[in-house]
C-alpha cells in the first residue's frame, strides 16, 4: 500500500488509517512512505547509503586516469594534470577537491572503481536513470533495487529504508518494502497534516497510542543522539547525510538510505582544477560532507557502514567547444566504508584510444551492479543476487572484507 505525500492523493480505508497510524510522525513535506505490518527480523549486515549524484557524474575528471596518453589527448583544456592529482599511483589520480577524503584514502576506508555504467548507452538522463533504479533491464520487474534488497533481507521496521533529503529518488524504493521519503528527520510528520486538516489528532483518537509506539520509540530515540559536531558543510547534501548518520547512531534500524546530490550535467564551463570552478566546487561539497559523515559516525559506527556513489551514465571523453564534456557512458564509482579495502582504483581499464571507446564514450567493462552485488555479498549478508539484481553476478575485485 502506498501512502501518497499530497493529502488530495490520499485515499484512506480502515486498513489504510491502521497502517497509516502506526506511521503518524514519519512523514515529512513532501512524503512518500509504503508502509507494512511486521516486526524488524533482526538485519545483520551494513546499513548500506547510496549517494545518487545525478545529471551524469564525470567519473575521467573526479578519477583522472593520468596514465592514459589519449586521456590529455581528448582534454586539453578540462584534462587534470598530473601535477595536480593526489594519491596519483601513475595509472589514476584523484581531483584535488578531494582532499578532505584522502585520510580515509589513506586509511584504506575509500575505494573507487572505474569503467563502470549500465549495458545501455543511452544518453537520456531521464531513461538512464530509470534504468539505474530499477536495475533489472529486460525484466518485467518495476521495483526499486533498494526495495527488493530490503525485501530480500526481511526488514520491515518503520525506519529500514530511508530516502532522505529534497530531491527523494522514490524510484530506488519503489515497491512493497518499507520505506521513508523526507526532507529532514527534524519536519517529520504526517503526511497531509495541517491546523485545517488535522489527520494525526484524528487517527490518534480513533486508535490511541498503540499503533505508533514504533514511530514513538524511533523519534525518541533520535532525540536522545547528541547533538552532532562533525563540520558538516551548509549544503542540502551536508544536512541529509548529518540526518542519516544521526539515524545510524540512533539505533534506528536503518537497513538502507538513499541520498541525492543533483547538478553534474556540466555541458559548460565544467573548469579547471581550481575553486571557483564547477567541477572542483561539486566535488568538494561531496568529499567534505563524506568526511564529515565518516567523523560523525567515527571508526566503529563506520565498520558497520558502507557508502556508495551511482550516476545515470559518465560523460563523454573529449570536451566540448564550451569546455566542458556533453553525456557519455563509462564512469566511476566512490566506495566508502569501514570493511572497504581502500587506498586504489579498481578497473578493467579499457582505454581510451579511439578504437577503444564506444560513440566517442569510456566503455562500460564493469556492470555498476556487480560492484554493489560484491559489496552486498561481503558486507550485507547476501549469497545470490538474483532478488535484487536478476541474472547478476558480483564482481570479484576484493572491493570489501567479509563481514564477521
Amino acid at each position: 500500500m502506498n501512502f501518497a505525500g499530497c493529502a488530495e492523493n490520499i485515499s484512506l480505508t480502515r486498513r489504510g488509517l491502521l497502517g497509516a497510524a502506526a506511521l503518524t510522525g514519519l512523514a515529512g513535506a513532501g512524503l512518500s512512505t509504503s508502509l507494512a505490518f511486521a516486526a524488524e527480523p533482526g538485519y545483520r549486515g551494513d546499513t548500506l547509503v547510496v549517494l545518487s549524484l545525478r545529471g551524469g557524474f564525470d567519473g575521467l575528471s573526479a578519477i583522472a586516469p593520468i596514465g592514459d596518453p589519449d586521456y590529455y589527448r581528448a582534454r586539453p583544456t578540462i584534462g587534470l594534470p598530473k601535477s595536480q592529482v593526489i594519491a596519483g599511483d601513475g595509472t589514476f589520480g584523484l581531483h584535488p577537491a578531494l582532499a578532505p577524503l584522502l585520510p580515509a584514502w589513506q586509511a584504506g576506508q575509500l575505494a573507487a572503481v572505474h569503467a563502470v555504467g549500465q549495458g545501455n548507452p543511452t544518453r537520456s538522463h531521464f531513461a538512464a536513470m530509470e534504468a539505474m533504479e530499477s536495475a533489472a533491464p529486460g525484466t518485467p520487474i518495476r521495483t526499486g533495487w533498494l526495495d527488493r534488497m530490503l525485501g530480500a533481507t526481511g526488514a520491515t521496521g518503520p525506519l529500514a529504508g530511508v530516502s532522505m533529503g529534497h530531491a527523494m529518488p522514490a524510484r530506488l524504493f519503489a515497491g512493497p518494502a518499507p520505506a521513508v521519503s523526507t526532507s529532514s528527520i527534524d519536519k517529520f510528520t504526517l503526511a497531509g497534516d495541517s491546523a485545517k486538516r488535522p489527520i494525526a489528532a484524528a487517527l490518534r483518537q480513533m486508535y490511541g497510542d498503540g499503533p505508533a509506539l514504533a514511530a514513538d520509540r524511533a523519534l525518541t530515540a533520535l532525540g536522545a543522539v547528541p547533538k552532532s559536531t562533525a563540520a558538516y558543510p551548509a549544503t542540502e547534501l551536508g544536512a541529509a547525510l548529518r540526518d542519516v548518520a544521526r539515524l545510524i547512531k540512533a539505533g534506528s534500524g536503518l537497513v538502507a538510505a538513499a541520498v541525492d546530490c543533483g547538478d553534474w550535467d556540466m555541458h559548460d564551463a565544467l573548469g579547471t582544477a581550481v575553486k571557483g570552478q564547477r567541477m572542483y566546487d561539486n566535488l568538494t561539497d561531496v568529499a567534505t560532507a563524506l568526511a564529515a559523515f565518516a567523523a560523525d559516525l567515527g571508526p566503529g559506527g563506520m565498520a558497520g557502514v558502507t557508502l556508495l556513489t551511482i550516476s545515470e551514465f559518465g560523460r563523454r571523453v573529449a570536451e566540448n567547444a564550451s569546455r566542458g564534456a556533453d553525456h557519455g557512458h563509462g564512469n566511476a564509482m566512490l566506495l566508502l566504508g569501514g570493511g572497504v579495502r581502500g587506498g586504489k582504483v579498481y578497473a578493467n581499464w579499457p582505454g581510451l584510444s579511439p578504437g577503444a571507446l564506444v560513440g566517442g564514450d569510456l566503455a562500460v567493462t564493469t556492470d555498476y551492479r556487480s560492484v554493489i552485488g560484491e559489496i552486498l555479498r561481503s558486507r550485507c549478508g547476501f549469497g545470490a543476487l538474483d532478488a535484487v539484481f536478476p541474472g547478476v553476478r558480483p564482481s570479484s575485485f576484493g572491493l570489501a572484507a567479509a563481514r564477521s
